[in-house]
């Protein structure tokens, strides 16, 4: 090849020979690669690694109005962009600061460039990448090539966020800032504050937990043992690669903040909300932040702080604790704990109490329309609190909600017997995907459902398997988002014609079903292999993809696989819902690297 020419990709894919549990725990060489470079083939190491060389290229390359990707294959990104985030890219958010308001953290929200300025190539590994270690033993323990950033464990160490083991390994002890003793102790102690030490979070009616200001997700980690299913987030801040901590321990995360935009939830989604010294300056701005928080907690719900406020009467700290209390009683939430550094609210069912307050023009009440039957995407913070309606339903325990029929679901128009089909369909389809993977169990942990619908897929694959599922509602569909926390799950809105809040590498599984059909016609952003170079960006290596949509669109797929370095095979005996044979696809990522 020409010198001049573009640099030729060393693509090394690490097919996984032997299974990481064949050797000791910490083994210098984990994941067992066999790595592969073009003929002439070089003779296998000692270490069972075999080089064969590829025709993608290195080079940085950018979105073009028309896309047309090179009979070489999709070129690679050089290896410093191995953390790309395309709408949290420090580099264009630092071109927008002069426009956005610093002291509302705006330049934390995501900013997306426009297609010009968007990276336009595969995401390598970082180097000496290896497989994750696998659940539960990654709730622990993650490799420290994996997230090469020592400055939470340098700056958290003291509270237990993470530390060192070695020089291979990350160790992650469950601490956090308030609950450097460990997070089951710091559990306890607010299920004992709720129930008046008559029971765990379960008895207080804690199904789902918004974790706000995450950190490296503990608080999640070790609600897991109580089934309380927690969304934790954070933004790319100071503390920039803690959500990508909590994704490779295996911890339900994404980056977001709390600044000008609403959260990607519907309304009435969670029975707690959790602050532990969470950077959120709640008193601030008429308390519009914490009328968020209104938004997104269920009647009933929680609202635990711990932070300076709460307990510490030095510098300014009495100040902020007084404003938190008027706007909290502005929005009669009750104060039921106050002990050891935390403070909890609940949020009371109080339509007479909240209009009597408007009256007193203490807070204001949001104009009926305001609703949530629209996808909470880019909305403004309103500045406005939501009286309790006549469609807020009471939900039965946790245990018999993956099957309820919700009033969310009337309102989407499906009837009874649709859900339950819906249902059924999704637990067979599961067993058949299952069946069609032939992977080990412990495998799989990070899924993502890129179209949930009303979460049949979600329920279906966590009650068979030890997997946390994103569900994810394209805001461009109707708000189905409802139903799927109804059902006890998790999940956000987003747009497929923008990259995802999160890490490269972040998931081991992604399901689309019917996806690509739905954004066929949309807007610049969302061509098919925009929606496939983001898959490709937050699979891990090794990572499955199974895709199921309409002939044509399967067809254009699988043709493209191999330029994206995935394997494929391809289905026609699956059927669906209509029990019509349906084509789908289950890919899976190559193991590559940058040699």
């Amino acid at each position: 090849m020409d010198l001049g020419s573009v640099q030729l990709i060393l693509v090394a894919f690490f097919l996984i020979v032997a299974s990481f549990y064949a050797g000791t725990l910490f083994r210098s060489d984990p994941s067992s690669p066999v790595v592969i470079q073009s003929a002439p083939p070089i003779s296998t190491s000692s270490q069972g690694t075999q080089i064969l060389r590829f025709s993608n290229r290195v080079t940085l390359t950018y979105r073009t109005t028309t896309i047309s990707i090179p009979e070489t294959g999709i070129n690679i990104c050089p290896i410093k962009f191995n953390e790309y985030i395309p709408c949290h890219d420090i580099n264009y958010i630092n071109t927008l600061l002069p426009s956005l308001n610093a002291s509302l953290k705006e330049e934390l929200e995501p900013h997306c460039p426009p297609l010009q300025n968007r990276l336009f190539c595969l995401i390598p590994p970082p180097n000496d990448y290896k497989i994750p270690l696998r659940w539960p033993l990654s709730r622990d323990y993650v490799w420290r090539s994996n997230v090469n950033h020592s400055r939470i464990a340098e700056v958290k160490g003291g509270q237990n966020w993470v530390h060192e083991q070695g020089n291979k390994l990350w160790w992650f002890p469950g601490g956090g800032t308030h609950f450097k003793h460990g997070a089951t102790e710091y559990i306890d102690r607010l299920a004992n504050m709720i129930t008046n030490g008559t029971g765990d979070l379960r008895t207080g009616g804690v199904v789902q937990v918004l974790d706000v200001g995450c950190g490296v997700a503990s608080f999640a980690a070790y609600l897991l043992p109580l089934n309380i299913q927690t969304m934790s987030f954070a933004p790319k801040d100071v503390h920039e690669n803690q959500i990508q901590f909590a994704l490779e321990r295996g911890i339900g995360a994404f980056i977001s903040v709390l600044s000008t935009k609403q959260l990607p939830f519907s309304g009435n989604s969670f029975e707690m909300v959790h602050c532990s010294r969470c950077r959120v300056d709640w008193h601030e701005n008429d308390g519009i932040l914490l009328k968020e928080i209104d938004r997104v907690l269920r009647p009933n719900g929680y609202f635990v702080y711990s932070a300076p406020p709460a307990y510490r009467k030095d510098k300014n700290f009495p100040e902020i604790w007084g404003k938190l209390v008027n706007i909290t009683n502005s929005m009669c939430w009750e104060l039921i704990a106050k002990a050891v550094q935390t403070a909890i609210w609940i949020k009371i069912e109080n339509n007479s109490c909240l209009q009597e307050n408007a009256v007193k023009k203490l807070v204001s009440i949001c104009e009926t329309g305001n609703d949530d039957s629209a996808p909470s995407w880019k909305t403004p913070l309103r500045n406005c609190v939501r009286l309790s309606g006549e469609s807020y339903q009471k939900l039965p325990l946790r245990s018999e909600r993956t099957n309820f029929y919700s009033r969310s679901l009337e309102k989407l128009g499906v009837s009874p017997n649709k859900f339950d089909s819906d249902t059924k369909f999704w637990v067979d389809t599961v067993r058949e995907y299952w069946a069609l993977l032939n992977t080990e169990e412990a495998e799989i942990r990070n899924v993502m459902d890129m179209n949930a619908l009303y979460g049949g897929f979600s329920v279906a694959v966590t009650q068979r398997h030890p997997v946390w599922v994103m569900s994810v509602v394209p805001a461009t569909m109707p708000n189905s988002l409802s139903v799927v926390y109804d059902r006890g799950l998790t999940g956000v809105f987003h747009n497929w014609c923008e990259p995802f809040s999160t890490y490269p590498r972040s998931y081991d599984l992604l399901h689309a079903s019917h996806l690509f059909s739905h954004y066929e016609n949309h807007e610049e952003g969302c061509l098919l292999e925009d929606i496939m170079l983001e898959m490709d960006r937050i699979i891990r290596p090794q990572g499955f993809i199974i895709i199921r949509d309409k002939v044509s669109i399967i067809s254009k797929i699988e043709d493209l696989t191999a330029k994206f370095l995935w394997d494929v095979t391809s289905y026609s005996s699956l059927k669906n819902e209509e029990n019509v044979p349906e084509p789908v696809l289950i890919c899976r990522k190559k193991f590559w690297a940058i040699v």
